[in-house]
């Protein structure tokens, strides 16, 4: 019994060990991550889920869309509702395009 406890306790630990590894690493993990009520302003390109850069963006339906690279404008706009209902799920939620349209 007492060796079972001692097994389960070190897998525990492990297993929290790493997934805080895993935050460590990717510093949009907790964000990203959160349920649908919590909302979070876009800091993850919707395409590749690299660091968005504020230069590199388009515009849909009122809403403004960050990118990390051009390239993913293009591939944005073949399919914008999937990636728009990708960030949804994680709780991200475009800026408004200025003067809302």
């Amino acid at each position: 019994m007492k060796k079972l406890t001692i097994t389960v306790i070190l897998a525990l630990v492990l297993a929290f060990s790493a997934a805080g590894a895993g935050l460590a690493s990717d510093p949009t993990a907790g964000i990203m991550d959160r349920p649908g009520p919590l909302r979070t302003q876009q800091i993850a390109c919707p395409v590749q889920g690299g660091k968005i850069n504020k230069e590199i963006y388009t515009d849909y339906q009122g809403q403004r869309v960050y990118f990390c690279c051009p390239a993913c404008i293009d591939i944005f706009k073949k399919d914008p509702e999937k990636f728009l209902r990708k960030m949804q799920e994680k709780g991200v939620v475009p800026e408004k395009t200025p003067g809302g349209k």
